[in-house]
């Protein structure tokens, strides 16, 4: 607990396995109450380690896409009864030492987002992010920063901090099941008008840590691009899209298939995700 609230971490999971003990060794429990991973198909052996590891793990029967897997952690969050939720990478890129200031200014009640920031501190490139991917992350952030009216240090770090109530209203059942998904949430909720705060975290970029490449960042950009012309455009009234609709298909709404992998007996929630 923090502040009298339920701290839940959540770890989008794809072939994790070699960095998986690592990310969970870091994460502080004296503020965290709990994790669940949510493994979307991985070919090698991440659920192995998260049994062992004794992590609640849910599983997802086939490969549904990083935004899809955003998905289930939220709303399985949601019905663990989390109050704040934290999105940490299982790929050991961002710190997870962090945990306690992210919760800790969405606890604090000044702010509902609060995000790590590999901008904040000017140490990104010394974490190894390469220099195509910090031009793009710069030109990109100004970019949105024009068009969304805000004044973040970036808008590409996947290590968040979620109050109970953004997830609640955001409509992210309309969003990408890709990796603009993650770009979509944050203009979402700067249009929908919540507080979002920073923090300076420092990230490693080596061999086993996930990364796009570059045709796939560009494929991103692109859906920046679009993510914020139509914020733009919606906010002076010359377009409507359903990803900043008030009345937007939300978290309860959101269809997953997967299957047990274990346990015939184990019930499967609903959405049908499966526990193992």
């Amino acid at each position: 607990m923090l502040a009298g609230k339920k701290v839940l971490v959540v770890m989008p999971a794809y072939n994790a396995a070699q960095t998986l003990e690592r990310t969970y060794q870091d994460i502080p429990f004296d503020v965290v109450d709990e994790v669940l991973l949510v493994d979307d198909a991985s070919h090698d052996e991440t659920v192995e380690v998260a049994r062992r590891l004794g992590i609640r793990c849910l599983l997802h029967d086939r490969n549904l896409g990083y935004g899809a897997n955003q998905k289930t952690c939220y709303t399985e969050a949601l019905k663990l009864g989390a109050d704040i939720v934290v999105m940490v990478h299982p790929d050991y890129q961002y710190s997870p030492k962090i945990i306690p200031a992210l919760a800790g200014l969405v606890a604090s009640g000044e702010y509902e987002v609060a995000i790590g920031s590999r901008i904040l501190g000017g140490k990104a490139c010394h974490g190894g992010m390469p220099p195509y991917k910090y031009l793009f992350n710069r030109v990109l952030t100004l970019f949105q920063n024009l068009l969304l009216g805000a004044k973040l240090s970036e808008y590409h770090t996947g290590f968040r901090a979620f109050s109970r109530k953004v997830l609640e209203t955001l409509p992210l059942g309309e969003d990408s099941d890709d990796f603009v998904f993650d770009n979509q949430m944050l203009a979402q909720a700067i249009y929908f008008g919540f507080a979002i705060g920073e923090v300076s975290c420092p990230t490693r970029y080596f061999p086993e840590a996930s990364s796009i490449n570059f045709p796939r960042s560009v494929k991103y950009g692109l859906g920046v691009l679009a993510t914020s012309v139509k914020f733009f455009l919606q906010k002076r009234g010359l377009g409507q899209y359903p990803i900043f609709s008030p009345q937007g298909r939300r978290l309860r709404t959101r269809d997953h298939d997967a299957e047990p992998d274990s346990d015939p007996d184990v019930p499967v929630s609903s959405p049908p995700v499966a526990p193992v």
